[in-house]
């Protein structure tokens, strides 16, 4: 065999392989060895690009310009089929057909326009984003779209005849051509739509502002501190809080530069907030919160008020003495600069754990390697719902990123389910931000008869590899990669029918009930003990020291969560009715009534709050999530984690639905009579 047809083979059969650290005890599974490979460029000189995710036009940037343009022609062929056919499930099916076509195109932009490392693809996506967003809205005033639904969902006899998912379906498509003022008159629908389509503009441009670094002169601060931040010329360039670091004045002016209001960036939040309302106001609602939290587990914003004034009511006393356990130790630690600051609590409440339970995170790091993750993962799926993950070669131009990893998910008797895509290495230009997206939905494709497998990407920000050691993962950076992984288990397992319902896209503050639960597994030693192993003996995870990281979550954990309720309450604050006056003066109050901490002058932290774009009136779905989440572990895993009849109960009753069920059923489907 020639040289070059041995090189062929080895790229089409074996791939080329990185190395694998040595592991002295036991060997790593696939999925295990995947992750803990040294990165190594592919070799693709003789591969077919099949374009990005395998859609053959993305391997340019120009190809989302075609990709549109298909999907606003399938889009115009299909509005026309469902308006001239009679109701019946086949209105409902092509509705869900029309959807996807749009959400197909459109999701994956959504993802490639804040990850793809190459500014011509970022552009391209978001153009996309912006044409397919505008349509949506125009759609979601089509007088005659929504007639063809509103026959189907006043024909008590063709509606009688549908399934109980169908229906959901239907109903929810109706829905949001009720949310988008279908009702109006068409001077108004077109008001409407004017005002969506800012609302693109001013989200995209509060979401990059908001992760955008500020800067300030090298001379403005001391010179012994230049180093722990990034320099550019004779600027100093602040992209973070640097919340853990040991030195006040690295954490103070971290604090005090990184919030420093930007004007432009405070005008588009002050218009975005004001677009809301207004959009709110005019197809019917009182705010924009209760416009957002219909359909959701809260219902109202008094509901999700009244929750948050409870949670703190429940929590004063602890948080009381929590932050006075953490002025004692900033007092212990700097007696001549003893008053707690905003910038200090994260820093002591570690200080305070470490010290009280020896959780040094490098001590842990050494067992949970990326790869021993994964393969406690993989384990966990496969007893749980006899679901394994494993690891595949991406075709040449497939993935965004050398290091991206992707994963098949596969059921023991159902087959392939989906696939993950793992972009999990930090990168310049890449959101610091743990995410799952849906890139696509599954569902029954009428047309062929197969079934649409849902595609995600998982996005985290871990260390690379060195020469000696693969990633370590710090206690945190494991929780976190569970709870991701819970996300996207939701979207293998929820198989609906229809794609608008499949997986995550369900009410949001029970779309985090899953992720949050993974939280429970990933600290619960009958887990853990499954995967976490010593890199280079094998040895596994003491378990007193999964016993000491248990104990220690509770040390400061009611000023952990209470923060979470200040956050919570301005969200809502913010998207209630307008008060007359800044967002800045909202956030000074809801900081003292919930937080308790002084306001730093000139500081917003309100410009970081990104998740006002994807959580706007919602944010307090992670607090109602977790407490659903502590119920379910409590009553159906706590004595058995691993336990297979459990497992596929959670699947049946929570999982498998997606957002085709009212979240409240499906909590009590998993709760004992």
């Amino acid at each position: 065999m020639s040289a070059c047809k041995r090189l062929l083979y080895i790229v089409k059969h074996r791939g080329i392989w990185p190395s694998i650290w040595r592991r002295n005890v036991t060997t790593w599974s696939p999925v295990g060895a995947a992750f803990n490979a040294k990165p190594h460029r592919r070799l693709e000189l003789f591969e077919k690009n099949v374009g990005l995710f395998g859609v053959p036009e993305l391997s340019s940037p120009a190809g989302f310009e075609v990709t549109t343009k298909r999907a606003l022609k399938d889009t115009q062929e299909l509005v026309d089929k469902v308006c001239s056919s009679p109701p019946g499930a086949v209105t409902v099916e092509t509705f869900d057909q029309l959807s996807d076509g749009l959400c197909k195109v459109a999701d994956l932009a959504d993802f490639v326009k804040v990850a793809h490392p190459e500014p011509s693809f970022r552009e391209a996506a978001e153009k996309t984003c912006i044409e397919i967003g505008t349509v949506v809205e125009k759609l979601n005033t089509n007088v005659d779209l929504c007639r063809s639904l509103k026959n189907l969902l006043d024909n008590k006899e063709v509606l009688a005849q549908l399934d109980p998912e169908t229906r959901k379906v239907a109903e929810l498509f109706m829905f949001d051509f009720a949310i988008s003022g279908i009702h109006l008159d068409e001077k108004l629908r077109k008001e409407a739509v004017k005002l969506h389509v800012k609302l693109l503009d001013l989200n995209n441009e509060f979401l990059m502002g908001s992760h955008l670094p500020n800067r300030i002169a090298k001379s403005a601060i001391p010179e012994h501190i230049h180093c722990h931040f990034a320099t550019e010329g004779s600027f100093i360039q602040i992209g973070g809080l640097h919340a853990e670091s040991s030195n006040d004045l690295v954490r103070e002016v971290a604090y005090r530069i990184f919030l420093y209001p930007n004007a432009d960036l405070m005008e588009c939040l002050e218009e975005l907030l004001k677009c809301r309302n207004k959009l709110a106001k005019l197809v019917g609602y009182e705010s924009y919160a209760h416009r957002a939290l219909q359909g959701t587990m809260a219902k109202t914003p008094e509901t999700v008020m009244n929750f948050l004034q409870l949670l703190t009511d429940k929590l004063s006393e602890r948080t009381a003495i929590d932050f006075e356990m953490i002025k004692d130790m900033k007092t212990k630690l700097n007696p001549l600069n003893a008053e707690l600051m905003p910038w200090d609590p994260p820093y002591f409440s570690g200080v305070l754990r470490a010290e009280r339970y020896n959780i040094e995170p490098s001590l842990y790091s050494p067992y949970f390697s990326l790869g021993s993750c994964m393969e406690g993962l993989n384990s966990l799926f496969t007893k749980l719902y006899g679901v394994s993950i494993m690891s595949e070669h991406p075709s040449a131009g497939e993935v965004w990123n050398d290091d991206v990893r992707k994963l098949a998910v596969v059921h023991e008797t159902e087959g392939l389910l989906g696939y993950i895509y793992c972009d999990f290495f930090h990168r310049a230009n890449k959101p610091h931000q743990d995410c799952h997206f849906t890139i696509r939905g599954g569902r029954q494709c009428q047309e062929s008869g197969q079934y649409q497998l849902p595609v995600v990407v998982l996005m985290l920000s871990l260390p690379h590899p060195t020469k000696s050691a693969p990633t370590l993962l710090t206690p945190s950076m494991m929780e976190n990669l569970f709870h991701e992984m819970g996300h996207a288990m939701h979207s293998m397992l929820g198989r609906t029918r229809y794609q608008h319902i499949t997986g995550t896209r369900c009410a949001t503050d029970f779309a985090e009930v899953p992720s949050i639960l993974m939280e429970y597994f990933a600290t619960d030693y009958r887990v853990v003990n499954q995967f976490a192993r010593h890199y280079q003996t094998g040895q596994p995870l003491p378990q007193s020291m999964v016993a000491r990281l248990c104990e220690s979550k509770k040390v400061c954990g009611a000023a952990d969560t209470q923060l979470q309720i200040f956050y919570s309450a301005l969200d809502q604050m913010y998207h209630g009715k307008p008060q007359n006056r800044s967002t800045t003066d909202i956030l000074k109050d809801m900081q003292h009534k919930f937080y308790g901490l002084p306001y730093t002058p000139n500081t917003a932290w309100q410009l970081r709050f990104s998740h006002l774009i994807g959580y706007g009136a919602k944010y307090y779905s992670y607090l109602m999530s977790r407490a659903v989440a502590s119920m379910v572990w409590k009553q159906c895993f706590v004595q058995d984690p691993l336990n297979r009849d459990m497992g596929e109960r959670y699947r049946r009753e929570m999982l498998a639905h997606g957002g085709g069920k009212e979240p409240m059923l499906m909590v009590e489907g998993m709760s004992w009579s």
